[in-house]
């Protein structure tokens, strides 16, 4: 299973640098999270929300260029394989001005009731929307 790419673009706050004068590690993966989100959200319908959250098993992040204040960034989201249990999601972070790779991101998603806070498994029809 790969789903459609969403994508969203970012602007690199004065709060997101650090010492080095670039974007701190932490916030690319706050950025990875919020895409993430932001994606379910627009493709999931209003009972897959109500029902199904989702909680982080893994992150492999990989950083490739520093992002500095005053950068637009897009952040670009798709499902990869889907388990009983487990969403695999990846992340390509890219500086708008030239396309040049920032980050690149795996993570492990499992879904979750949100009622219990127990893993559930994912209906087909939330598989499907998330497919090609």
């Amino acid at each position: 299973m790969s789903s459609v790419p969403f994508e969203m673009t970012v602007s690199v706050l004065p709060g997101d640098i650090d010492e080095q004068n670039h974007v701190n590690n932490t916030v690319y993966l706050q950025w990875v999270q919020e895409i993430a989100t932001a994606h379910w959200r627009a493709v999931a319908s209003p009972q897959a929300q109500e029902t199904i959250g989702w909680v982080v098993v893994r992150h492999e992040i990989d950083y490739k260029a520093p992002a500095i204040l005053g950068d637009e960034i897009r952040l670009r989201t798709w499902v990869g394989k889907a388990t009983r249990l487990t969403f695999e999601r990846f992340t390509e972070i890219r500086r708008n001005s030239d396309g040049r790779l920032l980050s690149k991101a795996r993570t492990l998603w499992c879904p979750i009731n949100v009622q219990s806070s127990r893993p559930v498994r994912v209906s087909p029809e939330v598989r499907a929307q998330f497919s090609i």
